[in-house]
């Protein structure tokens, strides 16, 4: 996959663990989605329900099926094609994409991974501050 994100300033300490497929790869930096139950895999698209970011790499051939994962800190992530506005609160844009959650739905809110912590062009890397 490529675009992972990148930690800049770590703000926390206990991670927690999700169930994770055996049989696939995950890079550290991975935008994680949710499914039920607690189970995590590597976003794909607008509407993914965010559950985190990967904290180290899984690989296919380890057949683990725990995966820790940050869900506080700010991060190095790229934008999709839109852009965003210092501010702005984030959500699963794509594969390690991020857009800003302008869904004004309940569904919406659940989408929220985060906030902007700079202005962005389309494709353009920002500082993230994940919140979840």
């Amino acid at each position: 996959m490529a675009n992972e994100a990148i930690l800049s300033t770590r703000l926390q300490d206990r991670l927690p663990e999700c169930t994770v497929a055996a049989g696939v790869t995950i890079e550290k930096g991975t935008l994680l989605k949710l499914s039920d139950p607690n189970t995590g895999a590597a976003s794909a698209a607008d509407g993914d329900i965010p559950l985190g970011i990967a904290s180290y790499e899984k690989d296919a051939t380890d057949s683990s099926t725990k995966l820790s994962y940050w869900t506080q800190g700010i991060f190095n992530i790229k934008c999709d094609g839109t852009g965003v506005t210092v501010g702005d609160p984030l959500k699963i844009g794509g594969a390690n994409l991020v857009s800003v959650a302008d869904d004004a739905t309940a569904a919406g809110l659940k989408e929220v991974l985060g906030y902007a912590l700079q202005t962005g062009a389309a494709s353009e890397v920002i500082l993230v501050r994940l919140s979840l």
